[in-house]
């Protein structure tokens, strides 16, 4: 028997021209852009579903966050042993994600299951996430990697304001590209998307050579005494903060693993596929990402490595190939694989942007799902562009790309850790009558929910080392990841409580089906009779 909360899930609201009386919704008029029909033929089979996976998950992080995470933990060793544990947590968190996604299979990821779960007050775990996903899915980290290693391979030692302008000019020319000429950026990002795994098992079969001796430096020695903790300038205090940090800046590397989730009504039999072809792609990603690391070791002194921020993989080349002008076309193509990775992003946010707009979910929902005038989410991109140039010009000078990265990654430890809590509160709950195809077990599930209190709230606690090392505040990222889910729950009392109380009208979820079958939510106003 099914429960009310099941039976609430399954119910289709068919929206037809005898509308109820006193009803009326200016966001109704807000339609999809295009239909499309998916058969079985059309839609993701197990090839398909890794790349999905794969090409999301390797972007710049691995090509520009080694530095950063070495530079925290202050050991090979461990530097290298923190990557294999985001590997263990990241196979953790897709556990958690494929037992919500085949009990609920349908595209949206984590929106879905918070709102499975968190059901009173009623829509506020949507408005949380539509804040995070509205305000903190910026493209500035890949952006200004981007400009620093243009830079690079121009041969220019200029950084700090220089590599945020061209990194403007980055994210510009994306959402231009996309907004006037949508056809070109998909193809472009497609391609360039080729480049971002031929540079990673370049540097891959290139760090085995540096093992070897092939390099242009001296033997870095990094692997004696790997554990051995570097103490001085530049380098964390080894404590809680830093390894935090460390995590953070991992995860930002791994992100992309529940992409899958996201378009999952698009995948051919969801069960088998997703649970072979999620585990192929992080596994296989988790190997290439340790091994890259070790080839960075293998060619880069530790002073380099610590102080090389965005531009470790560019250090690498140089070290391997020397300074001629072949060596330094190298960094260019990073830098083709930065450019794919904020088309990529800026296309996929910038629809994400749109679908809240089409549910109604954002003041002037009608402009900001508009497709006008060239057939692409235009004003939606837009507002991509905004806060990403916003992220990019409001730090303080000199190296911003580990604070971009830790504030686009932290907010994201709440969310995922409020899903993991819902799942183990519908596993003991047995008036939820909680049914998947898969099970995820309690350890891994407290792993994984650990885990991310561990990143929700160490950030919080003074560092070992300087208080504003990198130039701002300790406290200044989780602050602001902290602020913009609140916004969230504030947005959500205006939008449901303070505005309809003025209006008249009440806020209503309804679910509904397209001509091809396709399940959509719109929040729509329902007027008092008596108004």
């Amino acid at each position: 028997m099914a429960t009310k909360f099941e039976e609430e899930d399954r119910k289709v609201v068919r929206e037809t021209e005898s509308s109820p009386p006193g009803y009326a919704d200016d966001h109704a008029s807000v339609q999809t852009d295009q239909a499309f029909v998916y058969d079985d033929s059309q839609k993701l089979g197990y090839t398909a579903t890794v790349f999905v996976i794969l090409n999301k998950m390797i972007g710049t992080g691995i090509f520009s966050t080694p530095s950063g995470i070495f530079a925290v933990s202050g050991s090979v060793g461990v530097s290298l042993f923190l990557w294999i544990i985001g590997g263990i947590l990241t196979f953790a968190g897709l556990s958690v994600f494929i037992e919500f996604g085949l009990a609920i299979p349908r595209s949206g990821g984590e929106k879905n299951y918070l709102e499975r779960v968190y059901r009173h007050p009623k829509y506020v775990a949507t408005c949380v996430l539509a804040s995070q996903m509205l305000l903190l899915g910026f493209s500035s980290g890949n952006s200004l990697a981007f400009g620093r290693y243009c830079l690079l391979a121009s041969g220019s030692t200029v950084d700090g304001w220089a590599a945020r302008g061209i990194a403007i000019a980055c994210v510009t020319f994306s959402v231009t590209l996309h907004a006037v000429l949508p056809k070109w950026g998909i193809r472009l990002f497609n391609v360039l998307g080729v480049f971002k795994v031929f540079i990673l098992l370049f540097i891959v079969f290139s760090g085995f050579a540096a093992l070897a001796g092939h390099r242009r430096v001296p033997n870095p020695h990094n692997f004696d005494n790997a554990f051995q903790l570097s103490v001085g300038e530049g380098y964390g205090g080894g404590g809680a903060y830093e390894y935090c940090q460390a995590l953070l800046r991992i995860i930002y590397s791994y992100k992309g693993w529940e992409n899958a989730n996201y378009v999952l009504g698009e995948i051919k039999n969801p069960k088998k596929t997703l649970t072979w072809a999620a585990p192929l792609a992080i596994g296989g990603t988790t190997i290439l990402y340790v091994l890259a690391n070790v080839a960075y070791f293998a060619a880069i002194s530790k002073e380099d490595l610590a102080g090389s921020e965005a531009i470790v993989a560019g250090v690498f080349f140089r070290n391997v190939f020397g300074d001629s002008a072949g060596a330094r076309s190298l960094p260019a193509f990073v830098a083709l694989s930065n450019l794919g990775n904020v088309l990529a992003v800026s296309f996929a946010h910038a629809r994400l942007n749109q679908e809240f707009a089409k549910e109604g979910l954002l003041p002037y929902s009608k402009f900001w799902a508009s497709i006008k005038p060239f057939g692409a989410p235009a004003p939606a991109l837009f507002l991509h562009w905004l806060i990403t140039v916003i992220v990019l010009v409001a730090p303080p000078a000199g190296p911003a790309y580990n604070f971009i990265t830790d504030l686009y990654t932290y907010p994201g430890a709440w969310i995922n850790g409020f899903v993991t809590a819902g799942l183990i509160y519908l596993h003991y709950n047995k008036k939820e009558r909680w049914e998947s195809p898969w099970h995820t077990a309690l350890p891994v599930a407290v792993l994984y929910l650990a885990a991310n209190i561990f990143l929700a709230f160490v950030p919080f606690i003074p560092p070992t080392g300087p208080w504003n090392a990198e130039g701002y505040p300790y406290y200044v990222f989780p602050i602001v990841g902290v602020s913009v889910l609140l916004l969230g729950v504030f947005y959500w009392f205006c939008w449901t409580k303070v505005w309809p109380k003025f209006g008249g009208y009440k806020i209503v979820a309804q679910r509904h089906e397209d001509a091809q079958g396709v399940e959509h939510v719109r929040y729509v106003k329902i007027y008092h009779k008596n108004k």
